[in-house]
């Protein structure tokens, strides 16, 4: 179900926040916008890039931060559905980073799924791809 103007509005805004917290290396500020559960799950691309837990999505942000420089998350379609005080994120974005001193940009997809709790929505659920470039027909 479509999510109605407020809500849309509200998890529009903990997207850009995330995105914002993520370009600056904010640690305080990402972890802010993640649920504080046991069970809060965040997949990265990586094989071995499974987190649950908040230490876990730490430790996660921490590493991609020492392997990468200038990154950076740009939205360039966003769906954003909700019922009740649950609501999911399906996205198109561009990852932008610069690996050993070399500037590249990867289509990514993205989905969460936040809880609202109280007057603010965390993300309790992420999870990050790459398409697949051989799938790729014009």
């Amino acid at each position: 179900m479509k999510a109605d103007n407020e809500t849309e509005k509200a998890v529009r805004a903990v997207l850009d926040k995330f995105a914002e917290s993520y370009a600056k290396h904010d640690l305080k500020s990402a972890m802010s916008l993640i649920a504080p559960d046991a069970d809060v799950v965040i997949y990265g691309t990586g094989a071995n890039e499974k987190r649950v837990g908040p230490e876990a999505i730490k430790a996660q942000f921490e590493r991609d931060w020492s392997q990468i420089e200038e990154p950076g998350l740009e939205y360039s379609w966003v769906s954003i559905s909700a019922a009740g005080d649950v609501a999911w994120a399906s996205i198109d974005a561009i990852l932008k980073a610069k690996i050993d001193g070399k500037k590249t940009k990867f289509q990514t997809r993205v989905t969460k799924v936040f809880e609202k709790r109280g007057d603010k929505w965390l993300i309790v659920q992420g999870h990050f791809s790459f398409p697949d470039q051989s799938q790729f027909f014009d």
